[in-house]
């Protein structure tokens, strides 16, 4: 095989990936690349996710791009808008004509002698082997498994008689309107499908081994929508996408230093919502405090609204066994369903499963250190898009691509060809990547890289901070390690 050989390889055409490629395209004019995608089409975690009520978890203002605002009105916004728009993105940029598709990345080895990535790809169904070689290496493939979504070894699931399902791979005949459905879990994917099952007939009941805070938000953005009437298009853009920016991580921090009273706060939401007969602290009293795990957002209160109209219910129990007419709990109690749906969380896989090597030696990510949450200790020329656990996916993944182009282009005027983060401080102490402790996290954290807790290996998720060093912070900052042609 004759490898083909561009500057920069993009592996992934989501919403991270399309982001990298216009900054590319934009900012480093003189670098050929290719996007590599393993699936046939664009739009990443939102072609994929098909289940009813699949939407943004944040404000669209933010989770757009900065380079193409989102104009519709809903900020809170459904699966296949956003999936619209990441297509029409692509498209409007030219991004599509670079992308690969059904190009699946196996393996990628780094050769400080050539400087250049060798990337071993499997291409259409029949996995036919292609190499690609590159300078750099720009991974935009999420963080979790497509393949499948985690689901816990419950006693008795062959007795089921009716049908299991996991959201992350919703089948296009599902049939459960007048249907016993229970949903297994309280994260943000049952917070959304048990309002949008119960709207279409469905008698859902959301079982959950222990609560999760809900904060109920109106989907339209009421001072967004004001801006964008009052102002220049352009400068509306830039003044809603500050104004969600500010307000989510004024949120964040009153609730990190104020975790009794902001908790108070959204039980006392709920029990508006809910009426004061509902046991609201039974079912969405978490035993954390807020922002330990990820908020969840109920959109124009749907999901209070369906429990208040009797289509959904709420039972907090854990599940002993499953029977043949569905699940028998803890408590005794037995629950009959026709369908079952496990959403019961992602598989953490970074890189898309990809195995490196640099040098001929094997890549052991969990024995490596974020450097500014995008780059490794001891692997050269190569980024990862990895958005925030306390904001937008799409605020650091922009941060990410513009600071890979200052990057390339700082690289490009001093003739370097490999640039390496290097832990020099050996009593620099390291905790884990993600402090957060939803069940995903908690169960990937052994294969995870870990962080300083200084910078640059610290990880602040605040996207002020991370600003002012990736726009503005030295390259050259006696931590990245250049190297120039031998």
């Amino acid at each position: 095989m004759n490898p083909e050989h561009v500057d920069v390889l993009i592996v992934g055409a989501g919403l991270s990936g399309i982001a990298a490629a216009y900054y590319l395209q934009t900012r480093c004019p003189t670098q050929r690349f290719a996007i590599l995608e393993a699936r046939d089409t664009i739009g990443g975690t939102w072609d994929l996710f098909r289940y009813p009520g699949v939407r943004s978890d944040s404000e669209m203002y933010t989770l757009g791009y900065s380079f193409r605002p989102w104009r519709e009105k809903k900020a809170i916004a459904d699966g296949p808008s956003i999936l619209r728009y990441i297509r029409e993105t692509a498209c409007a940029f030219g991004i599509d004509r670079h992308i690969r598709f059904q190009h699946r990345v196996r393996r990628a080895s780094w050769s400080s002698d050539e400087g250049r990535w060798t990337v071993e790809v499997e291409r259409g169904p029949e996995g036919a082997p292609l190499r690609f070689t590159c300078a750099f290496l720009f991974m935009c493939s999420g963080y979790y498994d497509y393949a499948s979504g985690y689901t816990p070894d419950w006693p008795g699931v062959e007795r089921f008689g009716g049908r299991i399902v996991h959201p992350q791979h919703w089948p296009e005949d599902m049939q459960y309107r007048d249907r016993r459905v229970v949903v297994i879990g309280s994260g943000a994917t049952a917070i959304t499908l048990v309002p949008a099952l119960a709207e279409r007939g469905a008698q859902v009941t959301m079982l959950q081994r222990s609560p999760t805070y809900v904060l109920a938000r109106p989907s339209e953005d009421g001072v967004a929508l004001a801006l964008q009437r009052l102002l220049p298009p352009p400068i509306a853009a830039r003044a809603t996408r500050w104004k969600a920016v500010l307000v989510n991580m004024l949120f964040y921090y009153l609730a990190r230093w104020f975790p009794r009273a902001t908790k108070q706060a959204i039980i006392r939401m709920a029990q508006q919502h809910l009426g004061p007969g509902y046991d609201v602290a039974t079912h969405f009293t978490p035993r954390y405090n807020p922002w330990d795990q990820r908020l969840c957002l109920a959109a124009d209160a749907d999901l209070f609204r369906a429990i208040r109209s009797g289509r959904a219910t709420v039972v907090t129990d854990e599940i002993a066994t499953f029977t043949e007419r569905g699940l028998r709990l803890c408590s005794g109690r037995e629950l009959e369903a026709d369908v079952i749906v496990t959403a019961t969380g992602l598989v953490i896989k970074l890189m898309g499963g990809a195995e490196l090597a640099v040098d001929g030696r094997p890549v052991d990510l969990a024995s490596t250190l974020s450097y500014k949450g995008m780059m490794y200790s001891d692997i050269p020329n190569l980024a990862s898009a990895f958005g925030y656990t306390n904001a937008s996916w799409t605020l650091k993944c922009e941060l990410t691509a513009a600071y890979v182009c200052r990057l390339l282009n700082y690289m490009e005027r001093h003739g370097y060809r490999q640039c390496t983060p290097r832990r020099r401080d050996p009593n620099l102490g390291t905790v884990p990547a993600l402090d957060f402790t939803s069940g995903y996290v908690l169960r990937a954290l052994d294969s995870l890289p870990r962080q300083g807790v200084k910078k640059p290996w610290k990880l602040y998720q605040n996207y002020l901070l991370d600003l002012l060093s990736l726009r503005f912070g030295p390259i050259n900052d006696g931590v990245l390690e250049f190297r120039g042609p031998e």
